[in-house]
């Protein structure tokens, strides 16, 4: 009698444990993809490849700059199409990818350094920032940043 009530507990156990590996592997492989889908970003931001920045980022895009400043995802486009947010380069430094709500919505956070057109002495132009982004996956859509926020860190003695 006591086997057959071990075996019923841990059949009883059995379906919750089961779902829970199921929602860990969904976490795992959404995290990959949005890391994928971060450092993809990042590389359209710097060659200006307005068709992926359309695409990953959401129409209600709340996109708040080191300095405080904030844009809407068409202000931000246009800022980069005017000359206003320029990247020579974005190096990702660290990256951390948590999921929620079964796979569906990731914070990123993370440090970048980014490389900005020269100073007028011909200086390079460094801009250390700690980030964090929200990005949900549309069902059509896929995964879109939905928030981004960012603050400026000191120089690394350059």
């Amino acid at each position: 009698m006591k086997n057959v009530l071990i075996l019923l507990v841990l059949m009883g156990l059995a379906g919750p444990l089961r779902a829970v590996a199921q929602a860990s592997k969904k976490d795992q492989t959404a995290a990959k993809e949005v890391e994928m889908l971060e450092r993809q970003r990042f590389e359209a931001q710097v060659k200006k490849d307005y068709a992926v920045l359309e695409r990953v980022f959401a129409d209600d895009l709340v996109y708040t700059h080191s300095n405080g400043k904030q844009n809407n995802k068409q202000e931000y486009l246009q800022s980069i199409r005017d000359g206003k947010s320029q990247y020579d380069r974005i190096e990702v430094e660290a990256l951390n990818v948590r999921t929620y709500n079964d796979g569906r919505t990731a914070v990123v956070n993370g440090t970048i350094t980014i490389t900005l057109p020269n100073k007028p002495d011909g200086n390079p132009n460094l801009a250390h920032l700690k980030y964090v982004v929200v990005q949900i996956k549309d069902p059509k859509k896929g995964w879109q940043v939905v928030l981004w926020q960012s603050q400026k860190q000191p120089d690394k003695g350059l």
